[in-house]
């Protein structure tokens, strides 16, 4: 492969990059996450073998190591545009029938990195990171004692439409970073928050979500737990950049803010960022 000539298309905490006439995308992750990239190739050939539209691994031996980083190759997608809440409900209902099989994947864990976002979030004050990190322990601790709900599966970790485009023939799911066996719930709750939480998705598009999938998460007694914790992620997140990158302290900051009760009740306008 020839790299000469390579285009970002994202850089953020992974790197993406395109390799012009090749036909090749190439994932930088960060260092320490071999892993997870070993997680993503293995994941993606078993939804290539059962028929599920999401990208698609080369078929060479990966990852390999740059520099102490993990990197994936890809098969670059033809023209598409970005995914719609329709398209994950529609990816999702393929995704988690489908029996658990044996590859390298752990148990969900909502929380990872969120520790380490909080200590890096060096533009909040330090009372508003005590804050985050009671809050951080608060909801391990409920997590650890979850309700029962649906039965468990493969869940892809961070379901929403970033992570889904479409094609002319169809959705397609990417990024299989926090693929994992869970509740899925959690994939569904990824939607919801973007209405009650954030409001970029309206209560008739989340009703035909409901009403694809078969079930509304809200109903569920673990919602506010898996709601929390998805607001935190999204807040430390936020907060983690916002400590190299001043133009996003404001919506950081924000962010706390509406989490302790300082702003108006939810749902609030939370930009994105990256």
């Amino acid at each position: 492969m020839d790299a000469a000539a390579a285009e970002p298309v994202r850089i953020a905490e992974n790197e993406i990059w395109r390799l012009p006439g090749q036909q090749v995308i190439v994932r930088i992750a960060r260092a320490g996450q071999w892993k997870a990239a070993v997680r993503e190739v293995h994941v993606a050939r078993w939804l290539a073998d059962n028929g599920v539209p999401a990208v698609r691994a080369l078929p060479v031996e990966q990852p390999v190591e740059a520099k102490g980083r993990p990197v994936t190759f890809w098969v670059e997608l033809p023209p598409h545009e970005a995914g719609t809440v329709m398209d994950v409900v529609t990816l999702l209902k393929q995704l988690h029938p489908l029996p658990i099989p044996n590859l390298p994947l752990d148990h969900l864990d909502p929380f990872v990195r969120v520790a380490e976002r909080i200590e890096a979030a060096t533009s909040l004050s330090e009372d508003d990171r005590a804050w985050l990190r009671h809050r951080h322990a608060q909801l391990r601790e409920q997590w650890e004692h979850r309700p029962q709900g649906l039965p468990e599966c493969i869940v892809h970790g961070d379901a929403w439409v970033g992570n889904v485009v479409r094609t002319a023939e169809g959705p397609v799911l990417l990024d299989f970073e926090r693929a994992s066996v869970g509740p899925p719930e959690w994939d569904l709750v990824s939607t919801t928050v973007k209405m009650t939480t954030t409001s970029a998705v309206t209560e008739a598009e989340y009703a035909e979500f409901c009403a694809a999938y078969g079930s509304d998460v809200t109903r569920w007694e673990g919602y506010e737990l898996l709601a929390g914790a998805r607001e935190l992620r999204m807040t430390t997140y936020a907060a983690q950049h916002a400590a190299t990158r001043p133009q996003w302290q404001a919506e950081a900051q924000y962010r706390v803010d509406c989490l302790r009760g300082r702003t108006a009740p939810p749902p609030w306008r939370w930009k994105g960022i990256m």
